[in-house]
């Protein structure tokens, strides 16, 4: 399943598969969402980002 779409709705980013289903919903706290491709996405969260794949799982930190 990929990627197609990211949107923030509040302190939430909400992710959304190829057929336009909700896959997961990723609180952003006082965070920002940084950016998405067809396989991850990237949430700043204090002094780290964080890159999430398309199941919600952590693959890197990186200081920001």
């Amino acid at each position: 399943m990929a990627i197609s779409a990211v949107v923030v709705k509040g302190n939430f980013a909400y992710v959304y598969d190829e057929r336009g289903r909700q896959i997961r919903v990723e609180s952003l706290g006082s965070g920002s969402l940084q950016g998405y491709t067809s396989s991850s996405y990237s949430i700043k969260k204090g002094a780290f980002i964080y890159v999430y794949n398309e199941k919600g799982q952590i693959i890197n930190t990186i200081s920001a």
